[in-house]
């Protein structure tokens, strides 16, 4: 019987799940899905790592399982489909925010949960439904090893320069900095690089997750030392409903002249920005990219300008540039965003191979490129799952 990890990340309304079997010593991915609507007419739906169908299941309204019904499920039929194949030895969760407290992914118990509580105000959004699967699942399994790794943990390594708001002390002190988000994506991006590009993975490299959630991060040598992102991840790039970087002076606005309370304002930068807002049609870069209206063009634009300008901050906070990385849904399979990003780029250096970009690379530079591009997927399930088991053994 193999040991299998389970990898959690668990939203307002969903819980996606990966199991992975250890094999020979390596992890492989043996079955994924997520259940979706959990306060609702819930469905579940997963996949074999080749993709196959392996369970459906829908559950009306008026008997919607919640979080804690959803995992009492999922706990049952991952036994049933494994059988006698696997046993799970820990559980491995996506954490927003690990705060000031934590550097790298930690074993939880009482004392690490109620630190990660008073995390809740920094990520209010994300936070509360990262641990609230790791409450129910102490009380149906506490036998159970339960890992927390953090999205902030990766950009621990930037320096206190790169961290600070010019914020009088009564305020950072109360824990406002940059913390930067993604960290997970970043992470994998950055022990694979080597083996994409070996020269890339010693020097100065910036990476791109783009994706519904969008940010960039400068990497040196394979550590963070400069996110798009800041104190929230609603910070940096438009992505498909947040707004990005903003002047603080529109919240004010927002709050003095139209009369707009905290959670309308939480509403229109979370939800109803980004590409979505600026297009009115979509937060799909699919949909706007296949799209014929001009205000499909301009958000995909203003889009890729932000890019452009923050790849400029980047490498300056790197002092030099020697490849730019794309990864995460946009990044990965949109070919015509990558090529007006490195078009942005080119006075860097970047010189975009074009039928090796339309292929969907993995090099998407030419080979006389003096800064390189490549196309990495990321994959934070795996990120986490060999976190959980370096943990648990």
């Amino acid at each position: 019987m193999a040991d299998a990890i389970l990898v959690l990340n668990a939203g307002s309304s969903s819980l996606k799940f990966t199991g992975f079997i250890l094999d020979g010593g390596t992890l492989k991915p043996r079955v994924s899905g997520k259940i979706e609507e959990l306060s609702g007419a819930a469905r579940f739906s997963a996949q074999d790592a080749d993709g196959k169908a392996a369970g459906e299941r829908a559950w009306d309204a008026a008997n919607a399982p919640g979080h804690e019904g959803a995992l009492d499920f999922l706990l049952d039929w991952l036994r049933d489909y494994a059988g006698e194949e696997a046993n799970l030895i820990g559980i491995g969760h996506r954490v927003v925010h690990g705060g000031e407290a934590y550097s790298a992914p930690v074993r939880i118990d009482g004392k690490v949960m109620t630190t990660l509580r008073t995390f809740v105000p920094l990520a209010p959004l994300h936070q509360p439904h990262n641990l609230l699967p790791i409450e129910v699942l102490a009380k149906l399994r506490p036998d159970l090893p339960q890992i927390a790794c953090f999205d902030t943990a990766f950009h621990a390594t930037a320096p206190a320069i790169a961290q600070a708001f010019a914020l009088p002390p009564e305020i950072t002190e109360q824990g406002v900095r940059r913390y930067g988000f993604h960290g997970l994506s970043y992470e994998y991006v950055a022990s694979v690089l080597p083996d994409y590009d070996a020269a890339a993975a010693r020097g100065r490299t910036i990476v791109l997750h783009l994706g519904n959630g969008a940010s960039m991060c400068a990497i040196d040598a394979g550590r963070s030392v400069a996110s798009t992102m800041g104190f929230t991840a609603v910070d940096g790039l438009p992505m498909g409903t947040r707004c990005g970087t903003i002047d603080p002076g529109v919240v004010l606005h927002m709050m003095q002249t139209l009369k707009m309370d905290a959670d309308e304002i939480e509403a229109v930068l979370y939800k109803r920005s980004g590409l979505l807002g600026v297009s009115g049609l979509s937060s799909d870069m699919r949909a706007l990219l296949e799209s014929d209206d001009p205000r499909a063009r301009f958000a995909v634009e203003l889009f890729v300008y932000r890019i452009g300008r923050e790849i400029g901050s980047l490498a300056a906070a790197l002092g030099g540039l020697d490849a730019l990385v794309f990864t995460a849904g946009i990044g990965e399979h949109a070919a015509p965003v990558r090529a007006a990003v490195c078009e942005k780029a080119a006075w860097l250096g970047v010189e975009l191979d074009p039928a090796a970009n339309d292929a969907g690379g993995p090099r998407i530079s030419t080979e006389t490129s003096r800064v390189a591009a490549w196309v990495i997927p990321t994959n934070e399930e795996l990120m986490i799952a060999r976190h959980t088991l370096n943990l648990v053994r």
